[in-house]
């Protein structure tokens, strides 16, 4: 079993103090380029893997996305099988029942806030601050816990990768999650190395030595690197639980490794230029982020907007896990 942490990062977290740091960012007097990460900020991220914003998401903007979600959440309650929704839609079997745990594509659900999110300064600050102006929006979706829905989110790695640039997610929270309540639990410093997460679980349980158990409230967001190892034990009678995710990778990464091709950036790209429009719509007077990206990728104005607000992945980046009835395996080739 791989040290997943360093001593030094051992003795912090025995403190039950973060070793990464914790902004507490909010919105008053701030302009566009505040919202970039600082020096501190990013050498932490890489060091640690993850980085909490505390207070990132104005209030406003929190409303119109919890109001959103309830409204996709319902969308999918709706539907009588999954297929119903093109995939879109993902569920569990639970003990209880059929439960609804995933939405993806998020653009395309009839509410425009996912775009505002995307277009903000608060989210395109911290894509270019980790992956350069060039910068591509990959994967978005919300994740979210019924009230009574208390099931694990065991040991995982969401991508694995080269690791010749960053890959991470954007965590946006939208209700408050806390320690004895199915939080996070995050490993500082496993995002370096691929990890048997089985070995890890079977060895531990939840109690790795290093690991740390986050608290966030609403509008908080949490940066994690898709290597780093994290997951949630199981809750009894938990609350609604929603958070929004994410990805960014920079551009040529996607072209370097794939699994994408060029016209997937550009298609990813326009749906930046749409946030950007969205943002600059709901907040006409506020400075709007300043899109560096290269002009060579640049993407040209789309001619039918509402169809490019779902832009299927085709394939996806295979990650590291283990749950009952997985088809994955583990790094070292022996199967789940």
């Amino acid at each position: 079993m791989p040290t997943l942490v360093s001593s030094a990062t051992r003795r912090t977290a025995m403190t039950d103090t973060l070793p990464a740091p914790v902004r507490s960012a909010g919105v008053s007097g701030m302009t566009p380029r505040d919202y970039h990460l600082s020096d501190e900020e990013i050498a932490s991220f890489d060091e640690n893997g993850y980085v909490i914003l505390r207070d990132r998401i104005p209030a406003d903007l929190l409303r119109k996305l919890q109001q959103a979600s309830t409204r996709w959440i319902a969308d999918g309650h709706a539907l009588e099988s999954e297929s119903d929704g093109d995939g879109d839609y993902n569920f569990a079997t639970r003990p209880s029942g059929r439960v609804l745990f995933r939405i993806n594509y998020l653009h395309n659900k009839h509410e425009a806030a996912s775009l505002e999110l995307l277009g903000s300064p608060q989210m395109l600050g911290i894509a270019e601050s980790l992956a350069g102006a060039d910068f591509v929006p990959t994967y978005e979706s919300l994740v979210f816990k019924n009230t009574g829905d208390g099931a694990p989110i065991d040991w995982h790695q969401d991508a694995v990768h080269p690791r010749t640039h960053r890959i991470f997610n954007v965590d946006v929270y939208l209700d408050e999650s806390r320690k004895g309540a199915g939080s996070l639990r995050v490993a500082p410093g496993s995002q370096k190395q691929i990890v048997d997460v089985c070995q890890l679980q079977e060895e531990f349980g939840w109690d790795a030595p290093g690991v740390i158990q986050t608290e966030l409230n609403p509008g908080d967001v949490l940066v994690h690197d898709v290597m780093l190892v994290h997951g949630s034990e199981a809750t009894l009678a938990n609350k609604l639980r929603r958070t929004i995710y994410f990805e960014f990778r920079s551009a040529q990464q996607i072209l370097a490794e794939g699994p994408w091709d060029a016209d997937f950036i550009d298609r990813r790209l326009r749906l930046v230029a749409l946030g950007l429009e969205e943002w600059r719509a709901q907040n006409p007077q506020l400075a709007p982020f300043a899109w560096n990206v290269a002009d060579d990728l640049r993407p040209s104005r789309a001619d039918d907007a509402e169809a490019e607000l779902r832009i299927a992945h085709g394939v996806h980046s295979p990650g590291s896990y283990c749950s009952a009835g997985s088809v994955a395996t583990r790094p070292n080739g022996r199967p789940v």
